[in-house]
């Protein structure tokens, strides 16, 4: 008897060669598409000109494509709609960061709560063996201590290990990731094209499929208010200017400001409380030093390191890697810190370490050394 797989199918290219690969390789495979985003939690602006965004998880016209490939395939294919669990844990967190003055990646979040929670459970009510996805990753097995490892993608230039770093030993166990060792996108479309996949082609999808334009008019109109305009400040107080709503700035940004300077400034912090944005010419603008909340440690027994943890740390999905030591601090929050300080540390944000291509853990970004934001954001 052959082992069921629940294919998470977006109507996207990677997920379509996902579920190919695992039929041809014996799976009985059962493909199910999330509805994540709907009109009901659509901005004020899309509620009243019916609109529904073309590139949202679940969509109409995502549907329509991951039904047609289920067809080319002959596997059972249906639509959940987890729209008011999404709005719940993805979009109201989201808009939660903001207003505590916090960076947010929307994606962590919803690999987390949807793709490897809900979607989980709903492999086990249709008792699925794996749940697979097109996530550029890898999941191997350590031989000596039997923990499941998370890796980095063949291809680099598309790996997500990155916003996948909070699975757990069950997860990684019951999740198969087929295009992790694929070495380029353009072997997963001539895959595509192979298999007569009419999507071969078809754009990736945008980093947040919930906002249509511009985030922060994304959130006044859920929340039902303006976010009012203040100060922009120095390091030493003195005013620069007049910001437009403080939800519309984040760390390191210097793009957008609506400021004549003498010299470019950069957002370093935001005093929330004061309703101020502080700018810097750059040194405030680097941290020697970060702590990080939820931290989840993956390849280690005991399910986190006995000392110091000598590593690459990364503050952001594209950012570089930085040399790092990691160290779990008295109230299970770890402390990272940078041999070189790191540019635009943000709070909200994920730390994710590694070894080579091993991931070995990653947490909430929840203070920064030279941050000027007062935001506690550890409940985020």
């Amino acid at each position: 008897m052959s082992k069921k797989a629940l294919i998470a199918m977006s109507g996207g290219v990677d997920s379509s060669v996902s579920a190919a690969l695992m039929q041809e390789a014996g799976w009985d495979c059962v493909g199910v598409t999330m509805k994540l985003y709907d009109k009901k939690t659509a901005s004020q602006k899309e509620k009243e000109n019916g609109a529904e965004q073309a590139s949202a998880c679940g969509s109409t016209q995502e549907t329509e494509d991951a039904r047609k490939v289920a067809e080319q395939l002959g596997i059972p294919y249906s639509v959940v709609d987890f729209s008011e669990e999404f709005h719940r844990e993805v979009i109201e967190r989201f808009i939660r960061t903001y207003e505590e003055g916090g960076t947010p990646n929307p994606c962590i979040e919803c690999n987390r709560y949807m793709k490897h929670a809900k979607l989980f459970h709903k492999a086990e009510e249709l008792s699925c063996d794996v749940i697979v996805t097109g996530h550029y990753a890898r999941i191997a097995k350590d031989p000596e201590t039997g923990r499941y490892l998370l890796k980095k993608a063949r291809n680099l230039a598309k790996d997500q290990s990155y916003v996948l770093y909070f699975m757990s030993q069950e997860q990684l166990q019951h999740t198969v990731f087929p295009l992790g060792d694929f070495s380029s996108k353009d072997e997963v479309r001539a895959a595509a094209e192979k298999y007569g996949f009419t999507n071969a082609h078809k754009h990736d999808s945008q980093d947040i499929c919930f906002v249509d334009g511009d985030y922060a008019d994304f959130i006044e109109a859920e929340r039902g208010k303006k976010f009012l305009p203040g100060e922009f400040v120095d390091e030493d107080g003195h005013v620069l200017g007049e910001h437009k709503g403080i939800i519309r700035y984040t760390i390191g940004q210097r793009k957008g400001l609506g400021l004549s300077l003498k010299q470019p400034m950069y957002v370093c912090g935001k005093d929330m409380e004061k309703n101020k944005v502080i700018l810097t010419t750059g040194a405030a603008l680097y941290s020697e030093a970060l702590i990080a909340d939820h931290f989840n440690w993956i390849p280690f027994p005991g399910d986190r390191p006995e000392g110091p943890v000598h590593c690459m740390a990364k503050t952001r999905y594209k950012a570089k890697e930085a040399p790092a030591t990691a160290e779990v601090l008295p109230d299970g929050k770890v402390k990272v810190t940078f041999e070189t300080p790191e540019r635009a540390v943000a709070i909200g944000q994920a730390v994710v370490l590694y070894d080579g291509d091993l991931v070995l853990g990653g947490g909430t970004i929840v203070q920064a050394k030279s941050s000027y934001s007062i935001a506690d954001c550890t409940g985020i």
